[in-house]
């Protein structure tokens, strides 16, 4: 081995010993770093116990227990409206599957703040099909089971025209097909029936016994979110809606949380009882504001009895028109009476024309008990039986009467005595000289051709050719137009005959205008009414 050889071979060894050696330390560093980092980290919190997670306790309230027993009978009601085949192409081309949410073109027609609430963006009803729009349509729901063998309550609005119904159980992913057995519009319910056998069902509660400030339990299937519970409190009882709820609609209102898909759910009690189906909210924006109202079950459960018996409701009615004045406390003066309901049309031929009532009668009692207000009587005659007699107390020219009225079906003598009318234009400058009178009204004699004109076929009358804005004439709720024919009781055929009972007045007195107003209805243009409007003679008139 030459020198060279061996200088080689001394600089490799020197080499692996230095490579060894940094190896070696490298390795020694990173022990010691890696120890280093885990002892500061057992020592940022050296006295922490770690967390452990218990075993599960249930924590048992009565909301709880309520949803628990209750859920299982709330159903998801989903329904479709599938038109009938046409033959014309471009129209069936043309039409649009409209989606069951907000974007729905009805709900940009529906008066902003109530608003019922259907799957299909809370619209007023199942479908709200105009009668020239006839294409698909698709929402859902609420119902709740009140029977075992499968017969559930729910709202009209949420069947209505629906060709589809499919009902959802609760922990059961199979839709079954629902039948309607029965509706009423009137109090916007139905009764759907499945064919199923020992469903849970429902207790049913009385309504009547609840109180405001009592707790409001609501379940149902919001925005299609099924079994949702929410929980309140009732706000109000006997509600009514003005422009949007019937005569036998007194709503239960409650601020529990209940938005589009609710519709047709029950609203409990703190017991878990059905007190309210729930059917209507009051939203701006179409969702909770804290305003609901649901329908008290009493009243459900008297449509539901009649639909399963008879598949419709019957109402009973004796065929009479009350004014809706909201002085008419003043009216009732005039007539001798200090309560009651001030009769305004008699149905010809109806049962209480043949049993002598008159209109400006005044109907105190019905049978024994006293009338507070014209819904008195619509509730007490329409639970009344279809056949059955009642004594009707009234007062006629301060004298009380007893009458027995014979109570007939609701839907024979009570046909639209108050819809479908809408006033026309009304008033004529033209004709016999205009008068100024007290009250703020401008009045002339009738000529035949005014009569004509109006569709009046009385005698007598002037007409009021004008009404000041703001006079004691306009706030009791006179028109230009209107036919006066009586002025406190007293026959009215000329203007001389008005300014002799106005100069016999004083402020306080009752002041009563018996008028004919012309309206426009199904039955024909120009078909009056008689409406009587009062309030009380003020200091000044105009």
């Amino acid at each position: 081995m030459n020198f060279f050889e061996r200088l080689r071979g001394q600089k490799l060894l020197s080499f692996s010993l230095v490579l060894l050696t940094l190896t070696i330390g490298v390795l020694i560093g990173t022990l010691i770093q890696t120890g280093t980092r885990a002892a500061g980290q057992s020592a940022s919190a050296p006295d922490a116990t770690p967390l452990k997670i218990p075993n599960p306790v249930q924590m048992q309230n009565e909301f709880s227990k309520i949803a628990q027993r209750l859920e299982p009978a709330v159903v998801n009601i989903s329904t479709a409206y599938v038109p009938k085949p046409t033959r014309d192409k471009t129209t069936t081309r043309n039409r649009r599957q409209v989606q069951p949410d907000e974007d729905d073109a009805d709900q940009q027609n529906m008066p902003e703040l109530l608003r019922r609430f259907f799957g299909n963006g809370g619209g007023g009803g199942g479908f709200q099909l105009p009668e020239d729009q006839d294409v698909p349509r698709a929402g859902v729901g609420s119902g709740v089971v009140v029977d075992p063998n499968g017969y559930i309550l729910t709202n009209n609005h949420v069947v209505e025209k629906a060709t589809q119904i499919k009902v959802k159980f609760m922990n059961d992913p199979t839709d079954y097909p629902g039948t309607v057995i029965g509706t009423d519009k009137d109090t916007d319910l139905a009764v759907v029936h499945v064919n199923r056998k020992n469903l849970p069902y429902a207790k049913i509660g009385n309504s009547d016994a609840l109180q405001v400030g009592d707790w409001a339990i609501a379940i149902g299937s919001p925005f299609g979110f099924q079994a949702t519970v929410t929980a309140g409190i009732v706000s109000a009882l006997s509600r009514d809606i003005p422009g949007d709820s019937s005569a036998f609609q007194h709503f239960i209102q409650t601020d529990a949380a209940i938005n589009p898909g609710n519709s047709g759910g029950p609203l409990l009690n703190i017991n878990g009882d059905v007190i309210g189906i729930n059917t209507m909210i009051a939203s701006r924006s179409g969702g909770n504001q804290g305003i609901g109202f649901a329908l008290p079950i009493n009243s459900a459960v008297k449509v539901y009895n009649d639909i399963i018996k008879t598949g419709r409701v019957t109402r009973g009615s004796i065929g009479v028109s009350m004014e809706p004045n909201p002085n008419i406390s003043d009216l009732l003066k005039l007539y001798g009476a200090d309560h009651g309901a001030f009769v305004r049309e008699v149905t010809p031929g109806g049962p209480a024309e043949k049993a002598g009532v008159k209109p400006e009668d005044v109907i105190s009692e019905v049978n024994g008990k006293p009338i507070r207000k014209n819904q008195d009587v619509i509730d007490m005659i329409s639970d009344a039986p279809v056949g059955s007699t009642i004594k009707l107390g009234v007062v006629r020219d301060k004298k009380p009467l007893t009458l027995n009225v014979a109570v007939d079906e609701r839907t024979k003598v009570h046909a639209a005595l108050y819809g479908g009318k809408t006033p026309t234009p009304q008033g004529d400058d033209s004709g016999p000289e205009q008068v100024s009178a007290r009250f703020g009204i401008t009045i002339q004699p009738m000529t035949p051709a005014l009569k004509e004109r109006a569709g009046y076929k009385g005698e007598g009358g002037v007409l009021l050719a004008d009404v000041e804005q703001g006079s004691f004439a306009d706030d009791i709720g006179l028109a230009k137009g209107d036919i006066v024919v009586k002025l406190n009781r007293q026959p009215v055929n000329t203007p001389e005959d008005i300014k002799k009972i106005q100069s016999g007045l004083k402020a306080g007195d009752p002041v009563a205008f018996q008028v004919v107003r012309p309206l426009r209805s199904a039955r024909g243009a120009g078909e009056p009414t008689t409406l009587f409007l009062s309030g009380k003679m003020p200091a000044a008139v105009q």
